[in-house]
């Protein structure tokens, strides 16, 4: 039942396939054509792994289910996947090795901001196409101009997501805000997005607390939060330390809700916190959502194909299988020229809409923006019994339409 809802380019892929068939003549009697290759670069080990390995299961599943249609042309598509196990220094290295050493045709790449902004380089200076399925510090599609940049992103920046954050705050009356961020490039950047977000209503942290990675406990913190009187927490961080705030929360008996981005809706930070973080609100651009075919059949799938492995985060997941297949959307609407230069004047301007389990993408980039995602196009999810939920049941009932770009 679930090949029935196979992703709409998928469909399109199959049809292209049939008809360029001809192009496997080109190839030597003795070797087959000439592989469509995707470098594919983001954390397998270390703290990160639980989104890391959810996009590789993501990035896979589009693989397998393109090639099971023909692939490009005839053309295989091939996955060179590497582990930056959530280090600057690793991602850089992988960066230059895929693009100056293994000249893969384009890459799909990476969960952590300081991860990607230590690469980003690499990518611009050879006019190389890179595709960022998870990572959403706002700087890594700011660090050069749309016009000029060879970078875009398919998951929702923190700019968007601070203020979604910061907008429920208010709306719910909120006016005490206690903010915890780590110190790392994609915590600093929160911090400030959530600060200047607070500022435009008139209110600034009535508390704050940095930490290092790997902090296992911010007891201290929380009751220090709680004698100042705050009411709701906002934490920019990742799963474990996540983790860490939703425990310290519990031990120190604050009863201030608990917010954050997305990596809040990790499937490890339930599972390591239990009861300590059910009720906590996160940014989500896709849930779980029985009545959507489309989702649904992806969930099924991506489930299959996983076997035994654990999805860690269906964002990081259903982001990265998007990705590729709008990369390959790309690639046939420039009749497989994969220079920089032609797919990025492709995903500026492509022809029809990428029907997504994300999303249905109507133009997701344009030469002056290459974030496919708008504030229209994010959920406030919630934990609830062990499952992410919409946070507001009218969301519910919205996710089904399709999200079209706010105008700049």
């Amino acid at each position: 039942m679930a090949r029935v809802f196979l992703n709409t380019a998928v469909a399109a892929l199959a049809l292209a396939a049939l008809s360029g068939a001809h192009a496997q003549s080109t190839s030597t009697a003795n070797a087959g054509p000439k592989p469509v290759r995707i470098g594919f670069i983001c954390p397998f080990t270390g703290g990160s792994q639980d989104f890391g390995n959810s996009a590789r299961l993501g990035a896979e599943l589009a693989v397998k289910e393109i090639n099971e249609v023909g692939g490009f042309l005839g053309r295989p598509v091939e996955l060179v996947s590497r582990d930056d196990k959530a280090a600057p220094d690793e991602g850089r290295k992988h960066a230059e090795e895929l693009v100056l050493k293994e000249r893969v045709d384009f890459t799909v790449g990476f969960c952590n901001t300081g991860v990607a902004l230590k690469s980003l380089e690499v990518f611009q200076n050879n006019r190389h196409l890179l595709m960022v399925p998870v990572a959403t510090g706002s700087a890594v599609t700011a660090q050069y101009p749309a016009k000029d940049s060879y970078i875009f992103r398919m998951s929702a920046r923190d700019t968007l997501q601070a203020a979604h954050l910061v907008d429920d705050v208010v709306k719910r009356g909120y006016t005490r805000v206690a903010l915890f961020a780590d110190k790392t490039g994609y915590g600093e950047g929160g911090f400030k997005d959530v600060e200047t977000f607070l500022a435009q209503k008139g209110l600034k942290p009535v508390y704050s607390a940095r930490f290092d990675l790997g902090v296992k406990t911010l007891t201290t913190q929380m009751l220090e939060a709680k004698a100042a009187g705050a009411e709701v927490i906002i934490g920019y961080t990742v799963g474990p330390e996540l983790t860490a705030m939703a425990l310290s929360r519990a031990e120190a008996k604050l009863s201030a809700p608990l917010y954050g981005p997305w990596p809040l809706s990790f499937r490890s930070v339930s599972d390591k916190a239990g009861a300590a973080v059910e009720g906590a609100v996160m940014v989500q651009t896709i849930i779980q959502d029985l009545s959507n075919e489309r989702r649904s059949s992806f969930i099924a799938r991506l489930k299959r194909y996983a076997d035994k492995q654990t999805i860690g985060s269906l964002m990081a997941a259903a982001q990265s299988y998007d990705a590729v297949h709008m990369m390959l959307r790309a690639v046939f609407q420039t009749k497989g020229d994969m220079s920089g230069n032609a797919l990025k004047r492709a995903l500026e301007n492509l022809e029809r809409p990428y029907s997504g389990v994300v999303t249905t993408h109507d133009r997701p980039f344009s030469a002056t923006d290459h974030d496919a995602f708008t504030r229209n196009m994010v959920w406030l999810g919630q934990w609830r019994r062990g499952e992410i939920q919409f946070f507001y049941p009218e969301d519910a009932k919205r996710a089904a339409y399709i999200r079209r770009k706010e105008a700049p």
